[in-house]
């Protein structure tokens, strides 16, 4: 799993006129859970922009006023109507605890079925694992290159290594839709 680095500085004082003075210079308050007690911190909110604006998953090392911890985003707050982060959860991480996480889903290959003419429709864009931080991948690859018209791949087709699947088994993850195009081709030749 990719690795980012955030700082952030202790909050003394914790609540919503405490949060309301952070966000006013544009800084995020956070609470770091999974250790012994809470730990509430906060940080600028560029410290978070390579961290929330994609689909990918980072393993954060949290630089609270000089003391480090590893993490995972856990989640985030928005404000509804500005494009202001209000608020972040961060799961700090045991190497021998298996944590719960979703990856996103990437699409290898290029299936068959598109060459006849179907349409490549991906159902789940994220899937929910559990494992080891260390064994845990940056993101779940789904070979789609042997896949024809009205064919799928589930859930319980992929074979993971060192993690666990959480979503079920029959869920479709990807599949090939027969278009009317290629229904009309298909009929067309079945007809001479």
């Amino acid at each position: 799993m990719k690795s980012i680095e955030v700082k952030g500085n202790l909050r003394e004082a914790t609540g919503k006129k405490d949060a309301k003075k952070l966000r006013s210079q544009e800084l995020v308050p956070c609470v770091l859970y999974g250790g012994e007690k809470p730990v509430h911190f906060y940080a600028g909110f560029s410290e978070f922009r390579k961290l929330v604006y994609t689909p990918e998953v980072f393993l954060v090392n949290l630089d609270i006023d000089g003391k480090n911890y590893q993490a995972i985003m856990q989640d985030t707050q928005w404000h509804p109507v500005d494009e202001q982060l209000m608020h972040v959860d961060f799961f700090e991480i045991d190497d021998k605890k298996p944590i719960k996480i979703d990856l996103p889903v990437n699409i290898v290959g290029s299936a068959k079925g598109t060459r006849a003419g179907g349409k490549l429709k991906v159902n789940l864009r994220k899937l929910k694992v559990r494992g080891v931080a260390k064994n845990i991948p940056d993101a779940i690859d789904v070979d789609v290159t042997e896949l024809g018209l009205s064919q799928s791949i589930k859930v319980g087709d992929l074979k993971p290594e060192g993690i666990e699947f959480l979503d079920s088994k029959s869920n479709v993850i990807v599949t090939v839709a027969i278009t009317r195009a290629a229904r009309a081709a298909m009929s067309g030749k079945e007809g001479k």
